[in-house]
């Protein structure tokens, strides 16, 4: 199978690296097949939609950020980054993650009920 998107060009997968979000993902509840894209060396995921491929997601990997952050069994908590041209304004959303379980191929997003968890938590601080 094949998809083109604006990021990354045409990318190639089979049926078995899609991951399945039953419900979809907030505000795109409709769309539900998903490819988990990384770069060498890259700092971010893409979480990229099969059904529209110019919808994706930029994420980080929570646990990168936070040891004790909240766990799902089997799953791992990746936070949707909102980008920007100045890094000092990137930022991590903490409070809605997006949890992937790669064996299953499958994921889910939740919003914790949690104050401790911002949404726009600062990735790049300056010294």
């Amino acid at each position: 199978m094949k998809i083109k998107t604006s990021q990354f060009g045409k990318i190639e997968f089979n049926e078995d690296n899609v991951i399945l979000f039953n419900d979809g993902i907030l505000g795109f509840e409709e769309l539900k097949k998903y490819l988990l894209i990384s770069e060498k060396d890259g700092l971010f995921f893409w979480l990229s939609s099969v059904e529209q491929p110019e919808i994706i997601f930029p994420l980080f990997a929570i646990k990168l950020l936070k040891e004790n952050y909240h766990q799902e069994e089997n799953y791992e908590p990746y936070g949707i980054v909102k980008l920007d041209k100045e890094p000092s304004k990137i930022t991590v959303n903490l409070k809605s993650p997006i949890y992937i379980d790669q064996k299953n191929r499958v994921g889910f997003q939740t919003i914790l009920d949690v104050d401790k968890y911002p949404i726009d938590y600062q990735l790049f601080v300056k010294n």
